[in-house]
């Protein structure tokens, strides 16, 4: 028999996926901020969130102000990066020019892609709940961007070549392995 043990409520759903977030406003230059509450909230229209703290995030005032942001995804490969975005402040250091990573402009909105990531999500913020620690920043997908050299044969995104990871528990870790495709479970 299994036994469970119970726990205090905490942020236990994992793996969730780590990503870098780019925003600014007209008269500052771009941050980045790493994110790991963020997901999909709905298929058409294509809509996401992203969680931030209110306090002591140059991002959440840029974010907030501008009402747009872009997800940025990265690669394992780039893990080191993203932990540094996460650690220190951009009203203190320009984390593009601290990491070498390129800002490039986005086709709607000011925010700046990140080239080196693989995938790239223009986001334009539609609702803000406060829920406690963090606020929710709702956003409508404007547009997708990818890195050809991480599309497959048919143009689908290859996750071979992206190597998308998440957050769990205060680590870093490589989704790596496929275990199957939508509704393999009904195929003989």
């Amino acid at each position: 028999m299994i036994k469970k043990i119970t726990k205090e409520p905490s942020t236990a759903l994992f793996p969730v996926p780590t990503v870098l977030v780019t925003s600014c406003l007209e008269e500052s230059s771009p941050n980045i901020v790493t994110i790991a509450w963020t997901g999909i909230m709905n298929s058409v229209p294509p809509v996401v969130y992203i969680g931030l703290r209110p306090e002591g995030r140059h991002s959440y005032r840029l974010i907030k102000d501008s009402g747009e942001y872009v997800i940025n995804i990265p690669t394992a490969g780039q893990a080191k990066l993203v932990d540094y975005c996460g650690t220190v402040s951009g009203s203190k250091v320009n984390k593009f020019k601290e990491t070498g990573l390129t800002p490039v402009p986005a086709s709607h909105v000011k925010a700046p892609l990140i080239a080196e990531c693989p995938v790239n999500l223009e986001c334009k913020v539609r609702q803000v709940f406060s829920l406690g620690s963090h606020d929710v920043f709702i956003a409508d997908v404007l547009a997708v961007h990818y890195n050809e050299d991480m599309l497959d044969e048919k143009g689908h995104p290859d996750m071979d070549k992206i190597k998308p990871y998440g957050y769990c528990g205060n680590e870093y870790r490589l989704m790596a392995d496929k275990l199957g495709s939508f509704g393999y479970s009904k195929k003989g």
